[in-house]
């Protein structure tokens, strides 16, 4: 009797090993897209907290928000004492921002399709 393997047996190994990683990599891509989206909220609820920081120390005013339609946004507290903060997107998806002194709106596009915002608290 001979000893090895049939052609067969051969081709069903390679078979289950290729939706293997096929499954992998489709799970690897789902954990980036969340991991991103969390990244992305993470940051505009860090960017509320420096905007409501410098609202307190700037005589009630909210900063200027610059960046609007870009992959990075920025704020510049006037006072020496605020914070200044710049968050950047993790890919390409860009910031819609409408601000004055009194009001300020930040929004995202996440991974599927939906939006994320953040506003003023006061």
């Amino acid at each position: 009797m001979k000893k090895g393997f049939t052609l067969l047996e051969m081709l069903v190994v390679i078979g289950i090993i290729a939706v293997l990683v096929s499954m992998g990599i489709a799970s690897y891509s789902t954990a980036q897209k969340k991991a991103r989206d969390a990244k992305r909220k993470a940051d505009l609820k860090a960017f509320q907290n420096a905007m409501e920081q410098c609202y307190s120390v700037d005589n009630y005013s909210y900063p200027a928000i610059t960046g609007n339609g870009t992959t990075s946004i920025a704020e510049d507290c006037t006072s020496e004492t605020g914070p200044d903060m710049t968050i950047t997107d993790p890919t390409t998806k860009t910031y819609t921002v409408t601000s004055t002194s009194s009001t300020y709106s930040v929004q995202t596009t996440l991974e599927d399709g939906s939006t994320f915002s953040i506003s003023e608290l006061q």
